[in-house]
């Protein structure tokens, strides 16, 4: 068990690890508490340090930069560490938006949380809420997945499984693969389904198209894509699951053959065992211990 109070003894030796969210595209989204944390660390942790060093250079922030990305974390991750220990307060960023969603970053949060070594978020700009928030889709329940599977036998198993997902899902997508991908969703999900694109968020092209699948394609064919998008995809009806056959397909399932079912379809057994959770309405802490009973 790890219990953090971020600010309970503000004396103490260590540092910190400030999570600070910098902007998606307009500069003017970053945040007073960003400026004045990124002045007062004694390191900022850039993916992109080229990039950071344009939005420093901006803001008048003089602060050291070292790389923490992908391909060096595993050298980069455990010296950032030691720094902290030591008494360093470090703020991580990514290129854009918050850090440790699909990047890097999350690897140095487990790490600085096994080191007993506070980890502090600074709020800011986020792609994919801001596209969820936008897209007129419900917005009580939602499943954020990243990007997409790249190959197409992948990402049809994923879309399979995403087929039942009663909330509105999330996604990023490049320009390149888009199409492909809405044509691979059109194939599994269906032509129907509602989706809303999102590209250029808060930059002077900003746009959304809402539609269904079909229509959003017929529109691309038109319109080639351009710019970094956000897929924002309805989740299935409760008069779409029952004409499908979809509603509680589960029911005369074993738990264990439900988290079976989603692992058949190529997710991992954590991401299987959350959603088997998620139709059963149970939490995923008591379907875990369920299915390891007397193990």
């Amino acid at each position: 068990m790890n219990v953090q109070k971020s600010y309970a003894n503000e004396s103490r030796r260590q540092g910190s690890l400030y999570l600070v969210g910098t902007p998606i595209g307009n500069l003017e989204d970053m945040t007073y508490r960003a400026v004045r944390v990124l002045g007062e660390v004694q390191w900022i942790a850039a993916e992109d340090t080229r990039q950071t060093r344009k939005l420093l250079t901006h803001f008048d922030i003089s602060t050291r930069l070292v790389s923490y990305h992908e391909h060096n974390k595993q050298a980069s991750g455990p010296e950032l560490i030691r720094l902290m220990q030591e008494g360093d307060s470090i703020a991580l960023v990514s290129d854009a938006g918050l850090p440790a969603i699909c990047d890097p970053g999350a690897d140095l949060v487990r790490l600085a949380i096994e080191a007993d070594i506070p980890v502090i978020p600074i709020p800011g700009a986020n792609a994919a809420l801001s596209g969820l928030i936008m897209s007129g889709l419900p917005t009580e329940r939602f499943t954020f997945v990243g990007f997409l599977p790249r190959d197409k036998k992948p990402l049809e198993r994923e879309l399979a499984a995403l087929k039942r997902e009663p909330g509105t899902v999330i996604c990023y997508e490049s320009p390149h693969r888009l199409v492909k991908t809405l044509t691979v969703m059109a194939e599994t999900i269906g032509e129907t389904r509602e989706i809303c694109l999102v590209r250029e968020l808060t930059k002077k092209y900003e746009e959304a198209v809402r539609g269904t699948i079909r229509e959003c394609l017929d529109y691309l064919n038109e319109h080639p894509p351009q710019g970094e998008y956000v897929l924002i995809l309805r989740g299935i009806s409760p008069e779409e699951a029952e004409a499908s056959g979809e509603a509680q397909w589960w029911a005369a399932l074993t738990p264990a053959e439900h988290v079976a079912r989603y692992e058949a379809d190529g997710l991992d057994h954590k991401e299987a065992l959350r959603r088997a959770a998620q139709d059963r309405g149970v939490p995923k802490r008591e379907l875990y211990n369920l299915l390891h009973q007397g193990s």
